[in-house]
């Protein structure tokens, strides 16, 4: 990959989002400039009031759907990377949209991306693709090994035989899956006539403070909202709450997108698939953690925080992450930090 200037500009997209906005937030603090996909001006003024300090470094870029055909056409003339994080969120709203909608707008917003930067991103030296754990692998209740070549097959098939009536997590999953699958089979067609090259980066489920205007932990993502009724409302449910799914993988969301900067940066990142996984996790694992912090972070909260399941507490994933330790070799924060900086980010907003 020819070296990325020092004065780069770097396309986000999907950049109001929660890991999107810590990414802008890296980018510009390694001193590039940003140009940032919203769907509309009024979603983009928050990122403009966040990081003003920056001034002009950052400029939004209106995008109102990624999925539409030459969507990006534009968004990636004169850019030297792209850091790609918008995907559709696993919510409630996929009941309505369906999961044909939800897969196929995945889908086609990576595929828009690349296509689009074929024809008019020859100065891009780099793509990064935001994927998912998941994408590698199920939620498991039997001892499993994933490693970054591993790929969650079983949600496919189990899609492939439910359809519409898959659970919103099996549409997500897929989504993810299928969308880092045929983005890394179109590049290994096209490659040869590219003047960029591809990394994915692979994160579980992703926590930490967050910088987006919120008002309750309704408006928090995903992986943060459950997090938060863990904690706080003991909502361990039966059927499809995610505080049943069994074991899986955590990170925080500040080393994502640390690491989204270093894949642009560290030659070896190019063409290669990553896992970033700070370490094995169930609920009771942050649970726990909260329950131990002395004093805690958030005063405000007077009732102890609940204790959980513990016939829950089993790990039974394990990841092999040699290759983000021989490619990029970072330290991740530990679970004890990153809550201590969450419950001390409630306690920031007035939450009680």
């Amino acid at each position: 990959m020819p070296t990325i200037p020092n004065n780069a500009t770097i396309l986000v997209t999907g950049a109001n989002g929660f890991v999107a906005m810590w990414v802008i937030d890296a980018v510009l603090k390694h001193g590039y400039s940003v140009h940032a996909s919203v769907r509309t001006e009024a979603r983009g003024q928050h990122l403009l009031k966040t990081f003003k300090s920056y001034g002009d470094k950052l400029k939004l870029v209106i995008i109102p759907d990624i999925s539409a055909p030459g969507a990006f056409d534009e968004a990636v003339k004169g850019i030297d990377a792209v850091l790609h994080t918008a995907a559709v969120s696993n919510s409630p709203a996929m009941d309505a949209m369906g999961g044909d909608f939800v897969i196929n707008s995945a889908v086609q917003g990576n595929m828009g991306l690349l296509t689009s930067a074929q024809k008019y991103g020859s100065s891009i030296k780099r793509i990064v693709l935001t994927s998912s754990g998941v994408a590698r692998t199920n939620f498991s209740t039997v001892h499993k090994l994933v490693d970054d070549d591993s790929w969650n097959d079983e949600v496919l098939e189990e899609y492939k035989k439910k359809g519409k009536d898959a659970n919103n997590a099996v549409k997500y999953m897929t989504s993810k899956t299928l969308a880092e699958k045929r983005a890394w089979e179109w590049y290994d067609a096209n490659k040869a006539g590219l003047s960029w090259d591809l990394t994915t980066l692979s994160p579980p489920w992703i926590f930490a403070p967050v910088l987006y205007e919120i008002n309750t932990y309704n408006d928090m993502g995903f992986s943060n909202q459950w997090l938060y009724k863990a904690l706080v409302l003991n909502e361990f449910t039966e059927g499809d709450s995610p505080l049943n799914y069994p074991a899986h993988g955590w990170v925080d969301a500040r080393d994502v997108a640390e690491l989204h900067v270093r894949a642009l940066e560290v030659p070896a990142a190019g063409g290669e698939g990553i896992m970033l996984v700070a370490g094995e996790f169930v609920w009771q694992d942050a649970i726990d953690v909260a329950n131990a912090l002395s004093p805690s972070p958030w005063p405000s909260h007077k009732q102890p925080f609940y204790k959980g399941l513990e016939g829950l507490k089993v790990h039974y994933l394990s990841w092999d992450t040699s290759k983000e330790k021989k490619i990029f070799g970072h330290k991740f924060k530990t679970l004890e930090e990153t809550m201590t900086d969450i419950l001390a980010d409630y306690e920031k907003r007035g939450w009680a």
